[in-house]
């Protein structure tokens, strides 16, 4: 019987997102800022599990990404956590993307509409309302 790959959970700073990756339910969320000092670094954990999640997945995967801002080396590795779902995709498993960003931001949509056309994955667009800045 494979090991069960232990959920990873990263708390949020000011600088990097809360990450919330449940292999068991196959639900993964990445939400906040992303502008960490040194992205390979922070990112190193997410990758890795993502790497052994990519070898046993969960029947569904759910991406849920619900970033408020994030930088250049960011955006490349979220590119590359999107192209790990679309290998999944493409072996056959049932993957879902929700991007969710602030309806009052056209660039953070835009992003995502870029991100649904460079990935083949299903890809939905979700809106929602900032209550406090």
């Amino acid at each position: 019987m494979e090991k069960e790959l232990k959920r990873l959970e990263i708390d949020p700073t000011l600088d990097t997102p809360k990450v919330s990756f449940d292999a068991k339910e196959g639900v993964l969320t990445i939400e906040g800022k992303s502008f960490p000092p040194d992205v390979a670094t922070f990112y190193e954990s997410v990758i890795e599990w993502l790497n052994n999640y990519v070898l046993n997945p969960s029947q569904s995967t759910l991406l849920s990404l619900k970033l408020d801002y994030f930088n250049t080396a960011s955006s490349k590795i979220i590119l590359d956590v999107l192209y790990k779902f679309e290998a999944m995709h493409h072996k056959g498993h049932k993957v879902k993307v929700n991007w969710h960003y602030p309806d009052d931001d056209e660039d953070m949509q835009e992003t995502g509409q870029e991100y649904s056309e460079i990935v083949d994955l299903p890809f939905e667009q979700i809106g929602y309302t900032v209550l406090f800045k």
